[in-house]
């Protein structure tokens, strides 16, 4: 059995480039940066930054180039997929992107503001209102999947 699943949370570093194939299907390209820090065995602190592309394709590309922005953190999941082509050139080219299955919007663009003059960076999580209880459920042990 195999398994291609890429998983990424990250924040979008262009705005998305939205197209659409000849048969009229629509494609929308971004890249994903995704930051580690680590300290290294001299005590120093050093940081890396990767970048992926991902390609979202029909009704999830639409979605894509109406609402997503550059600075928007975003999770994706999808499959790795190495392309290749001949440049006009004659070399041959590769690249490795993400095919994006699923994405959920962590928050809105930055210094984006809610309905209340405030600034979010969590516009689309839920919150209980005055009015409605805040129910905790205790988690035990044996419900837990692994």
């Amino acid at each position: 059995m195999d398994l291609n699943r890429a998983t990424i949370l990250g924040r979008i570093t262009r705005d998305p480039e939205v197209r659409t194939t000849t048969s009229g299907q629509s494609v929308t390209t971004l890249s994903i940066a995704t930051n580690r820090a680590w300290t290294d065995a001299a005590g120093v602190k050093q940081e890396k930054s990767e970048f992926h592309n991902c390609v979202f394709w029909g009704k999830l590309a639409e979605i894509a180039g109406q609402y997503l922005t550059k600075g928007r953190r975003i999770y994706v999941e999808g499959r790795i997929e190495t392309r290749d082509w001949t440049g006009q050139d004659g070399v041959k080219r590769y690249r490795t992107e993400v095919v994006v299955e699923n994405m959920i919007m962590l928050d809105g663009p930055r210094g984006a503001t809610s309905p209340a003059g405030q600034s979010s960076n969590d516009t689309n999580v839920s919150r209980p209102s005055a009015n409605q209880p805040v129910i905790e459920e205790e988690i035990k042990v044996e419900d837990i999947p692994f």
